[in-house]
């Protein structure tokens, strides 16, 4: 089985490389590819819940929906345990489907077969 890692590393600083991070998210997990969403960075807040409810670029649909959507259908949201204590944010608030994992659980993703994709 083919396997796409995501990498997403923006969020309210640039919604439409969050946004098209997911919808490729989608696209993958849809077309039956092993998909994990890794967010680090300022994309680290995405896995807090309201986060991304107001987020909505002309073209795409909301943000929220797309994630919803990703984790419905078998997605794997992991977000990068450094990235996240550092912005001191709410392990009790994370959204449906979402892991804080350190980086050698993508490491191990991409070493065993994974590509990977930037946004």
């Amino acid at each position: 089985m083919s396997k796409l890692m995501i990498s997403i590393t923006h969020a309210k600083d640039n919604t439409d490389k969050a946004t098209v991070g997911f919808v490729v998210a989608n696209a993958s997990v849809a077309s039956g590819i092993e998909t994990v969403i890794f967010l680090s960075t300022e994309g680290v807040h995405l896995c807090q819940n309201g986060y991304s409810d107001d987020i909505h670029e002309d073209g795409f649909a909301p943000l929220k929906q797309l994630m919803d959507d990703f984790v419905e259908v078998g997605g794997t949201i992991w977000v990068c345990s450094p990235c996240f204590k550092k912005r001191n944010l709410n392990e009790n608030n994370l959204v449906e489907g979402a892991l804080i994992v350190g980086g050698a659980k993508a490491v191990e993703f991409l070493t065993t077969g994974g590509s990977s994709i930037s946004y």
